[in-house]
């Protein structure tokens, strides 16, 4: 019976994550039982929403514990199925965790495409894309010409939202924490301005860049970065809310920004909180929908690669401090 490497969670954060709040172990692999595949893991994405799991602010991932293996989505390959439909050999996407191996009940697994590379599925065509397409399109609803700003804009999710909006017509301002993150954003994604939230000339860099105000902000972050915009947006503007990165890697969460509610009342902003999994009757039309944009190089999927299921924690580290550029991805075998 093979080995099952399992990163467990050691202890809940206090203050930011330290790669030693996790622990690696080892067990037999599973056995599937009817209606189950077993599954072997080639790739798992990390993103920033699994710090506010750890957190406890994410209330569809439940109470954060100890002793159990560290969530996340992977892309496997089928070792032995119980399942009518899924064969041995197939890829499938679902909920690996970070692990070896990992016995999925047939609703929880989902054959794709083995001819596309698994980071695809992971990052585009995963709940990557999924979010940023939904998001922008259903939530944000852009019209051709409108003014689209973007934070986290070189993140798993931001750097997809921006290009979208750029194949719809907008105008496009991602924020980033980085000249570097941003000369990516305007040189290789189209990206008509980039702005350096850590820069001391933040606010007006920001004015600078969007001088008729903001149609569509975007919301990575939360914070003071949501403060910023919010005092840049135009009349019936809309505020999409993503997610709080800013927010996640502390016990200690600040309040939200001031100028709520009268800066919405004042310019008739609607400010809109979303989760994904709203969507997932219509995933196929959005992935239908990518894919076409990527056949046609209209747009590019960015992915950050780390190799190892052991550099899990230490890679998850460096995305919270803000080491990535695109989707964080850890290929765990080929």
């Amino acid at each position: 019976m093979a080995d099952n490497r399992q990163i467990l969670i050691r202890s809940l954060p206090s203050g930011a994550l330290a790669a030693d709040d996790y622990e690696l172990v080892t067990t037999p692999a599973p056995a599937p039982a009817d209606g189950e595949v077993l599954v072997r893991t080639l790739a798992i994405t990390i993103g920033a929403g699994q710090r506010a799991g750890l957190q406890g602010s994410a209330s569809y991932a439940g109470a954060p514990v100890t002793g159990v293996v560290m969530g996340g989505t992977g892309v496997g390959r089928v070792e032995a199925s119980n399942v009518d439909g899924i064969v041995v050999g197939d890829l499938v996407s679902g909920p690996t965790g970070w692990q070896d191996y990992v016995v999925l009940a047939a609703k929880d697994a989902r054959v794709v495409d083995a001819g596309v590379d698994p980071a695809l599925h992971l990052s585009l065509f995963g709940i990557n894309g999924l979010t940023a397409y939904f998001g922008l399109f259903d939530v944000g609803a852009p019209q051709p010409g409108e003014t689209v700003v973007v934070s986290a804009a070189s993140g798993s999710v931001g750097h997809l939202v921006g290009q979208m909006a750029k194949i719809h017509g907008c105008r496009v301002v991602g924020i980033t924490g980085s000249d570097a993150k941003g000369d990516v954003l305007t040189g290789r994604l189209g990206f008509d301005a980039a702005v350096n939230h850590r820069s001391d000339t933040f606010r007006d860099d920001l004015k600078a860049a969007t001088p008729a105000g903001i149609d569509i902000y975007f919301d990575n972050t939360g914070g003071d970065i949501l403060g910023a915009c919010l005092r840049r947006m135009r009349p019936h503007g809309r505020i999409v809310c993503c997610g709080v990165v800013s927010q996640y890697d502390t016990n200690d969460p600040q309040p939200g920004p001031r100028g709520i509610p009268g800066l919405l009342v004042n310019n008739r902003v609607r400010m809109e909180g979303f989760l994904v999994f709203d969507f997932a009757e219509r995933y196929d039309v959005g992935r239908e929908q990518m894919r076409s944009w990527l056949e046609a190089d209209d747009l590019v999927s960015l992915h950050d690669e780390v190799t190892g299921l052991d550099q899990a924690p230490s890679a998850f580290v460096d995305l919270l401090a803000g080491g990535n550029v695109g989707t964080r991805i850890v290929r765990v075998a080929d």
